[in-house]
């Protein structure tokens, strides 16, 4: 005998006696009811009974309580993640059990499949208007079995037809890709981290049948091994067996638990930074690697985070004035900008774009003792005129779940009102433009094939582009139109009289002093499908709340909304929550002091924008936008001067659930 089998047999021995103890312990209430059928009696199917944290994740004795994990992140870069892992349960599986009588006149064997599926982020299983039909989406749902979709239903143990319970023992695992789809494998191999386990609530479906009822009702083959598409789509067996034609099956005893398990994903910003070597190699650039920032073999494996190169667009260079001050800290007034931006000749102003690093984790640390991770923006000596753009992105993809970020980004706005030029951003973004993860196809003319495509870029009918955003920043708060407030007046050169070149801005603007906006973006690559899409301003409604998007086009990508907030509370408290949270059918922004004081500051759902649906990586930045992408700024980023010092940011916490 193996040491796996070992540990196997002795996983059973201590299911068989951990229910055992449950159904001495409790009395006949508390025991789940008696399902019969025409040759079998079950009762007390309990999906994890070698797990025992509950729901807030405190340990208990309580086999009939929900639960809760966390995602483990070593290793899971190649192999995806694994629930639950062998650095978190010995066997490195979910153990699972229920009683079975046989009340025929005959020993006999009978067959089981244990169903897994992902609640909190799916699609209802039946169709909204005619419910013996599945969704039209259902199949999208993440869902599985075995590992091994080619092992339909296990087989139990010969069962004595001596009118008692039997106990059956089983294991499964929740894994990425669990359909093991074609669409996800490269040269042969499973990259299960494709199509990585959702987070949120999991539930537990038993069938317990017999091997004539199988073969006499013809069981789809969807059903009994999940990687088999039906008529070109999945068959969601949570479908099939609770509200489809499963539900009738003779002999067939179909259990779906109360026990559910919330899956979290909390990345440690400690456990280190990677570099990918398509930017740096740690030969011509590693003078800055150290143990927890660079490219060996365990920060690839295990680093949860990397560091975020910007792709910086050519096109968007700006002139500016070549003055470098500490804007935040120091004492720049209005008049200062107004000085600045009038009398610099145009042959003086710097002709410059952002810039990203030249010395990979020079501008990102992770502190491993704190659990956290420091970005600056450097700040810029005279002659090396540079505006650099600085950020972390995380490193696993996943599709839906509440993305929260506990951060201290820099603050934006000084004393005077004044800008000093940053984007705070908080961004998804596609994890990769491969076929593999795609997004569901557009179906009314397609999407705009590409990022940059412009107006006369082609459609197709999918692609994998995505990205979901805070944006926040110093511009105006209005939905725009083609024309709009406010009207500036830019003042004339005239150095002898201060009333000519120091003009006031509009009152409206001037009444926004110390917020910024929180702008909230869903990038649909202007897929027409929605029943309501639209150019322009318009309403948006989430509760007692309206917020005004805005498209400037029907070719444009993304549909976008603004609302002010305090810089100082955002970003002058020791810290601040952002939320970002992605379901398959709306989007919510959320931000607060504290994870329970969370307030809606975005929101649009399906029927007026493409909601994603494929994997998406989390960064976290601090970015020198172009003004030009912000319509009516008071400031413009050409007349803002270049930082004297570091602009410092930390991100302390990261949960996806």
């Amino acid at each position: 005998m193996n040491n796996r089998n070992g540990i196997h047999i002795q996983n059973t021995l201590l299911l068989i006696s951990g229910v055992l103890l449950f159904l001495a312990s409790c009395n006949s209430s508390q025991r789940k009811a008696e399902i019969k059928t025409e040759d079998f009696i079950v009762r007390d199917f309990i999906p994890l009974t070698n797990w025992n944290y509950d729901a807030e994740g405190n340990q208990t004795n309580d086999l009939l309580i929900s639960k809760s994990i966390k995602l483990d992140y070593t290793g899971a870069i190649t192999s995806g993640f694994i629930i639950p892992t062998l650095r978190q349960v010995h066997s490195g599986t979910f153990e699972f059990g229920f009683f079975i009588k046989n009340t025929g006149t005959a020993p006999a064997k009978f067959r089981y499949k244990i169903y897994y599926q992902n609640e909190s982020y799916k699609f209802p299983e039946a169709d909204k208007i005619d419910s013996t039909r599945q969704n039209f989406y259902a199949g999208e749902n993440f869902y599985g079995s075995w590992e091994d979709t080619g092992i339909t239903f296990m087989e139990t143990a010969e069962v004595a037809a001596d009118n008692q319970f039997h106990p059956v023992t089983g294991s499964f695992r929740i894994v990425g890709n669990p359909r093991n789809e074609q669409r996800y494998y490269s040269n042969g191999k499973n990259d299960r981290w494709k199509r990585n386990p959702r987070v949120g609530n999991y539930s537990f479906m038993l069938v317990v049948t017999t091997e004539n009822t199988i073969n006499n009702n013809k069981l789809p083959d969807g059903i009994t091994n999940i990687s088999h598409p039906v008529n070109g789509d999945f068959l969601n067996p949570f479908f099939y067996f609770l509200k489809g034609e499963g539900r009738s099956m003779e002999n067939t005893v179909v259990l779906k638990s109360p026990v559910m398990l919330k899956v979290i994903a909390d990345p440690d910003p400690g456990a280190g930074i990677y570099i990918p070597p398509s930017f740096f190699t740690k030969e011509k650039d590693g003078k800055y690697f150290c143990s927890t920032c660079g490219q060996d073999d365990s920060q690839f494996s295990n680093a949860p985070f990397a560091q975020f190169i910007h792709y910086i667009d050519p096109t968007t260079k700006w002139y500016n004035i070549p003055v470098i001050s500490d804007v935040i800290s120091g004492n720049y007034s209005r008049m200062d900008y107004n000085w600045n931006k009038q009398f610099w000749r145009k042959e003086e102003l710097i002709a410059v774009t952002a810039s990203t690093t030249k010395a990979p984790c020079q501008t990102v640390s992770s502190d491993a003792e704190k659990h956290l991770i420091n970005i600056k923006n450097p700040g810029t000596e005279f002659g090396k005129w540079e505006k650099q753009d600085v950020g972390i992105i995380t490193r696993h993809g996943l599709t839906y779940g509440k993305w929260t970020v506990r951060a201290k980004l820099t603050e934006l706005l000084n004393k005077n009102g004044l800008w000093n030029g940053l984007t705070n951003a908080i961004w998804l973004i596609t994890q990769a433009q491969e076929e593999w993860n795609l997004r569901r196809s557009c179906n009314k003319e397609g999407y705009l094939a590409n990022y940059y495509g412009g107006q006369a870029d082609k459609r197709v009918p999918s692609v994998a582009y995505s990205e979901i955003d805070f944006e926040i920043l110093k511009t105006v708060p209005y939905c725009p139109q083609y024309l709009f407030p406010p009207a500036y007046n830019f003042g004339t050169d005239n150095q002898h009289r201060m009333a000519n070149w120091n003009v006031p801005f509009p009152e409206e603007v001037v009444a926004d002093d110390g917020n910024v906006e929180v702008c909230t973006t869903n990038w649909d690559m202007a897929c027409w499908e929605p029943d309501e899409f639209s150019d322009g301003c318009r309403a948006v409604d989430f509760g007692d709340q309206t917020f005004w998007a805005y498209r400037w086009d029907k070719g444009y990508r993304a549909i976008t909304e603004k609302v002010p907030e305090k810089d100082d509370e955002l970003f002058g408290s020791e810290y601040y929550y952002f939320q970002i949270d992605w379901r398959p059918t709306e989007i919510i922004w959320r931000i607060g002091p504290s994870k329970d004081k969370l307030r809606v500051v975005g929101y649009v759902n399906n029927s007026v924008t493409s909601i994603p649906n494929n994997q998406m990586v989390l960064i976290i930045s601090q970015e020198f936008h172009n003004t030009r992408w912000w319509v009516g700024s008071a400031y413009d980023q050409a007349n803002i001067p270049f930082p004297l010092n570091d602009l410092d940011g930390k991100v302390y916490e990261v949960t996806i659930e």
